[in-house]
């Protein structure tokens, strides 16, 4: 059987599958076989790897499809199409791709002087097409804002850099369960090492959101204020979803007389607003 490498960076892009679509998974592979390649850039896993785990637990024979790519951020940016065509993502790891490809786009360098056809130049010579910016080209292509494409390059950054202190803490981050916004993230990036990795390490052991379901003044806190939404709803319909959710607390916090939980609803009300504006 044909040994692949697995590449822990590549790897955690790709959706984890809950148990019960795994075992699924693995009574459809051992009933009708791998009937689907596995992709993979040269000897690693690029799409593919539940399949693969399942398929050398049980001997089981599999196909390959190979990728050629000139650069490791070539790769990247195929994984980052395929799972943004496949999944329905949160707003956080819709940032988190697109920055991603931003990153990785940025670094892929194709001529003599170091800077790539989509290079961010001020001036072009006569003699030079009029390319768009690396920001440009992306906005467009995900019809989003080029700052919004910048900023999302800012949540990738927070996110590998969490990533580089607890990569269980950056999968989780991934996964979508966890409620943390933009304007944490870049609170991360910019702010102490220590704090970064002080957040890195309560993510990983589940503390992070365990903290924030502490009771104050004795008051059980209400269920969670809406902290994502569905990119592609009607303004309208986020809009009604999220203060639907803010009265419902607001009611609550006011008759109990709960100030510090009020003040957090209102704060996570205006954070949520400016997420879903800046996507806007």
């Amino acid at each position: 059987m044909e040994k692949l490498i697995i590449d822990e960076e590549f790897r955690i892009l790709l959706p984890a599958l809950d148990e019960d679509t795994l075992a699924m998974l693995e009574i459809n592979l051992l009933e009708n076989g791998c009937r689907d390649p596995i992709v993979v850039w040269g000897d690693i896993i690029i799409d593919g790897h539940n399949r693969y785990d399942i398929c050398t637990r049980h001997a089981l024979p599999f196909t390959t499809a190979a990728k050629e790519f000139d650069s490791r951020d070539e790769a990247l940016i195929w994984i980052i199409s395929t799972q943004i065509s496949r999944r329905n993502l949160t707003p956080i790891q819709l940032s988190f791709f697109r920055g991603l490809h931003y990153l990785s786009d940025k670094r892929l360098v194709t001529n003599s002087v170091g800077r790539n056809q989509f290079s961010e130049v001020e001036y072009q010579n006569d003699t030079q097409p009029n390319h768009l910016s690396t920001a440009d080209k992306l906005s467009t292509h995900y019809n989003v804002s080029p700052i919004t494409i910048k900023r999302d390059a800012k949540v990738a950054e927070a996110i590998n850099a969490i990533g580089e202190t607890s990569l269980e803490a950056k999968r989780y981050i991934l996964s979508g369960k966890l409620n943390i916004t933009r304007k944490r993230l870049n609170e991360l990036l910019n702010g102490p090492e220590n704090e970064l990795i002080d957040t890195a390490a309560r993510i990983e052991d589940g503390t992070y959101w365990r903290k924030k379901a502490q009771k104050a003044h004795g008051v059980a806190p209400a269920a969670p204020l809406i902290t994502s939404y569905d990119e592609q709803s009607p303004p309208s319909e986020i809009l009604i979803r999220i203060t639907e959710g803010f009265l419902s607390d607001l009611h609550r916090f006011v008759n109990e007389g709960c100030e510090t939980e009020l003040r957090k609803a209102l704060k996570a009300y205006i954070e949520v607003l400016a997420d879903l504006h800046s996507n806007m």
